[in-house]
Order: structure tokens, then C-alpha cells, then sequence
């Protein structure tokens, strides 16, 4: 009575198809009797899900519907994904990924991925090779330390890697078999998690410094001898550790950190169609930021990147980007109290808290919010930047929403109508001077997963800033002339396959041209990055 084969196809969600195995298929592998009679198409059973995720109460029991989906049938699930991405992305990853993360534990239903705790250093080799599949080229990799804009949420931000890597296969067609979601869970300062007794992480505080480091070094260690092809994106890590890992690894391995490479890219990326619409060069432009940290200065970085391309020298470039905290503007008085990463950005200028001060001595072209700080985007700075700007660029790009600097209706109402907008989070369509505004959502899934898929067919030995200021000046040459009319910085997510295939194909070339690809250079790219890209599809199963 023994039928191993039928239950590993039935049980494993990379060969399960459910209604969909074929009557040879079921006779072939012992399925007869353990399945109805009806034999549907992938299309059939996408159709269906799409209803059952439809007749879900609010956006989180859809989150918790799609992630059961994709424990049983993956080839389903990324095909309801790609059937609509405008309206299942935002499902699997913001804004309802943040509501999922402060609930994880709630809404726990099975097992995904790697949970790797400090109490088992000095053998995470053993527990990383109890990984089922033997060729990982992805893992996303998170210690929960600062999930979005919720702060320290333990090893409930296990929900970032999971989703992250969906939108890898979905959006640009990374294969989902070569990816790897891992939770280092180092515990927690997160009182209310500590005292919660459905909190499934270690209920102890996050350890001291040299532990910290020590602990990540020996799980970098076990994944380049383990799979020494893989890229590991670094997420949601805080300040004081984002950007030492980046500088420490990025020379050493493949890997980047999304939250500081990939933010930056998508925000000069939106720079760039802003400057499109404006008929401006990114040299002609100031920045001024509210929110220092890691994802602030790597947008600055890039920023000024971008500038030094167009022409400008080093320092004048970096003089045209400024950055406020908590204490207020970044100065060179503040110096010695910065982070080494912010201090680029130290102007010379008198200490202010002032943001709507600067906003007029200053007269930047654009404002950025990556402060975590909702509404402070308000009235005051919308109207003075609306005064000094016929077209101003304000992009409040703090997720979730309810962390986002301003609304896209307040940013339109407050610059009447005039303003270049785009949002870490989505909004919803709003009527401006009598036309119909889709407004525009800076989202990073535009740039990893377009560069996820570029790493992976080119087996790229690293990751660099040049392949991001290239996947940022892709992005911005697929909007259309049609799209950029209509206001939009950034293309419709319902051509975000059309799209990561494009900024793919030009991130490869660079890979090549650099010298950092492990295969030999195609003739033809942009068929090159094609034949890479998954597919769902019910191909026929035989064990």
C-alpha cells in the first residue's frame, strides 16, 4: 500500500497541479481516486483561485489565502500573480506584507524558508544543509531588526523574505525553485513580543556587537561553501548594521542590500522621468531629504552618482543633495556624532530643524521623505515647495501607508495640481482639475527582481553600483511618452514582466562588460534574458 510518488507530487508545491494532472499523468503516478474527475486547465484554476481570493473578507485574509496558495501549488500561484499584478503585488508585499509581519504569529500556518537562531552559532552549516533543495542562486535574508517602517518586529518580519522572493518569480521570472527566504533570528528588544506567548522567536534581546557580527560572518561563511553561486539580498536590517554588512560583503561575495541599492534605484529612477517631464537634466537638480539612515543616504548616494554622470564633479554634486533627521539638517558641526555613511552629506551651514526653513534657502527641485513619519509632508511644505517649483518632486517614499510623509491627494491639492509625485506605498486613483491621476508608487519591485533575474542568467560573481544607476536609467526609458503625459513617473505594474526584461537585459550587459558574468556573452540579450525567464505552466510530470 505504499505510494510515495503520488504523495510526493500531491505534497510538494513545485510539482503539484491538482485538477490539473492529465488522465495519463494520474494513471502514470498512482493519482487515480485521489483527485476529482475533472481535469482543468492551468487558465481554469487561476480563474478559480482568483474568485476565492476575491471572496476573502479584507486584504489580509487574502494575504493569509495566497500564502496557503503557494504552499500547495506554486505553479498556480504565480500564475494568479501574473494575471494581474496591479492587484495581487500589493497583496503579497506592500502595503499588506506590513499588516501580516505585526500579525505573523497570528496568522502562522506553515513553515517557509530558514529560521537560523543565535543560540545554534557554531552550526548553521548543519541546519542550512537541511535545506531540501540543493542549487539555492536567491536567499533574502532578514534579522527583523527594522521591518519597513514598523521597527524591530523579531522574527516576525519573516513575512519581507517570503514576499520579496515571490515578487522575484513574479515579476521578473526568477525561478522559484533557486530561492531561499532566512530569518536570523538574533532575538528581539520588542518587549510586547518577549511577554507575547504566541511570539514563535527567541525571547531574548538582540546580543552585543561583536556576537552580532560573528553570528552573520559564520552564516555568510556556510552559504558561499554551501552554494557558492547564490546571491543573498540583505532586508531590513537597521541602521547601525545596513551599512556596515553592505561595506563589509559587497566586495567579497555577491550580495546588495535592497533596502539601501535598490530604494536608491528606484528613486533615481524616478528622478530621471521627473526630468523627463521637465525637460531638465538630473545636474540641474537639488534634493533635499527628510530621513538620514541607511535607505536616505543610499538614495543620496546614487543620487549624486547620477549627477556626476551628467557632468557635475564630486563635490558639487554632493552639495546639490541635503538631508534632515531627527536632530535637523546634517552639518558639518554635527560631524563627529554621524554615521560614517552620512557624512558626505555634512553641509556647511548652520545647525536648523527647520525643514520648511531650508526648503526656501535651499530651493530644491525635490523632496523625499524616507523618515517613517506620516503627514510630515504637510500644508506648510507643500505650499513652499509649490512656490519655488512650477513642477515640484515630492516623493514620499516611507512604507507602509500609514508611515508615508503625505497622501497623493494632499501632495495634488497642495501644489494645485502642479506636482511630479510618486509613493513608497500605493494610493488610490483621484480626480486633479477634472482628469483621472493613477499616482505613481516608487516601488522597489521594479529593480531587484529585474536585477535578480540579470545575476541569475549571467551567474554574476557581484553586484554593483554601476548595475544599479543602470537599472535606474532603464526603468526610466520604459515609460512611455503616453504614460509621462498622464502623469505617471513610473510604468503601469501591469507591464512589470515587459518591463523587468528590459531593465534585466541592460543590467547583463553591463555584468559582461564589467567581467563579472560566469557564462559566455550572447549575441542577442534581450532573447538571452527571455530564455531565463520562468513561465508557470502545468509541464507534464513523470517520476
Amino acid at each position: 500500500m505504499n505510494n510515495e510518488k503520488a504523495f510526493h507530487l500531491l505534497r510538494n508545491s513545485l510539482t503539484n497541479k491538482s485538477t490539473g494532472f492529465t488522465p495519463e499523468e494520474r494513471k502514470q503516478n498512482k493519482l487515480e481516486g485521489l483527485l476529482p474527475a475533472a481535469v482543468e486547465t492551468l487558465e481554469h484554476r487561476v480563474a478559480r483561485a482568483a474568485e476565492q481570493c476575491d471572496q476573502c473578507p479584507d486584504d489580509l485574509a487574502r494575504y493569509v489565502f495566497l500564502a496557503h496558495l503557494q504552499d500547495v501549488d506554486e505553479t498556480l500561484y504565480f500564475a494568479l500573480l501574473i494575471s494581474k499584478p496591479d492587484k495581487y503585488m500589493p497583496l503579497v508585499y506592500t502595503p499588506t506584507v506590513g499588516d501580516a509581519c505585526l500579525k505573523f504569529d497570528r496568522i502562522f500556518r506553515s513553515s517557509r524558508g530558514l529560521y537560523l537562531p543565535i543560540t545554534e552559532k557554531g552550526r548553521l552549516e548543519e541546519l542550512i544543509r537541511n535545506w531540501t533543495e540543493p542549487d539555492v542562486r536567491f536567499i533574502v535574508v532578514t534579522d527583523g531588526s527594522r521591518i519597513l517602517g514598523l521597527g524591530d518586529l523579531g522574527s516576525n518580519g519573516m513575512g519581507i523574505p517570503i514576499g520579496k522572493l515571490a515578487l522575484y518569480s513574479a515579476a521578473a521570472g526568477v525561478p522559484p525553485q533557486f530561492t531561499l527566504p532566512i530569518m536570523l533570528d538574533v532575538g528581539t528588544d520588542n518587549d510586547d513580543y518577549l511577554n507575547d506567548p504566541f511570539y514563535m522567536g527567541l525571547k531574548q534581546k538582540r546580543p552585543d556587537n561583536d556576537t552580532y557580527y560573528e553570528f552573520v560572518d559564520e552564516f555568510t561563511s556556510a552559504i558561499q561553501k554551501i552554494y557558492p553561486g547564490c546571491c543573498i539580498q540583505f532586508e531590513d536590517f537597521n541602521i547601525h548594521h545596513a551599512e556596515p554588512l553592505l561595506e563589509k560583503y559587497q566586495d567579497e561575495f555577491c550580495m546588495f542590500n535592497d533596502d539601501i541599492q535598490g530604494t536608491a534605484a528606484v528613486a533615481t529612477a524616478g528622478l530621471y522621468t521627473a526630468c523627463r517631464a521637465k525637460n531638465e537634466t538630473m545636474k540641474d537638480q537639488r534634493i533635499l531629504f527628510l530621513g538620514a539612515g541607511s535607505a536616505g543616504c543610499g538614495i543620496g548616494d546614487l543620487i549624486a552618482q547620477a549627477m556626476q554622470a551628467d557632468g557635475l564633479d564630486k563635490e558639487t554634486a554632493y552639495s546639490q543633495v541635503r538631508l534632515f533627521d531627527i536632530d535637523g539638517l546634517l552639518t558639518k558641526s554635527r560631524a563627529d556624532s554621524l554615521e560614517p555613511f552620512q557624512r558626505a552629506f555634512a553641509a556647511d551651514h548652520e545647525p536648523t530643524k527647520d525643514f520648511v526653513g531650508m526648503i526656501k534657502a535651499f530651493k530644491p527641485t525635490a523632496i523625499i521623505g524616507v523618515s517613517t513619519v506620516h503627514g510630515a509632508f504637510n500644508a506648510d511644505v507643500l505650499k513652499a515647495m509649490s512656490e519655488i517649483n512650477e513642477r515640484p518632486i515630492i516623493f514620499p517614499y516611507s512604507n507602509p501607508t500609514s508611515h508615508s510623509e503625505c497622501t497623493a491627494e494632499e501632495a495634488y491639492a497642495g501644489t494645485d495640481g502642479k506636482v511630479l509625485f510618486a509613493s513608497g506605498s500605493p494610493f488610490p486613483p483621484l480626480s486633479v482639475n477634472g482628469s483621472e491621476i493613477e499616482p505613481s508608487q516608487g516601488n522597489n519591485v521594479y529593480i531587484f527582481p529585474a536585477l535578480g533575474l540579470a545575476v541569475y542568467a549571467t551567474k554574476a560573481k557581484r553586484v554593483t553600483e554601476k548595475m544599479f544607476l543602470t537599472a535606474a536609467q532603464a526603468l526610466a526609458e520604459t515609460l512611455t511618452e503616453a504614460e509621462l503625459k498622464s502623469g505617471l513617473l513610473y510604468p503601469p505594474r501591469d507591464r512589470i514582466r515587459e518591463v523587468s526584461g528590459h531593465v534585466a537585459a541592460k543590467v547583463a550587459e553591463v555584468i559582461f562588460d564589467d567581467g563579472h558574468a560566469s557564462v559566455d556573452r550572447p549575441s542577442d540579450m534581450a532573447g538571452f534574458i527571455k530564455e531565463h525567464t520562468y513561465q508557470p505552466s502545468y509541464a507534464p510530470h513523470q517520476l
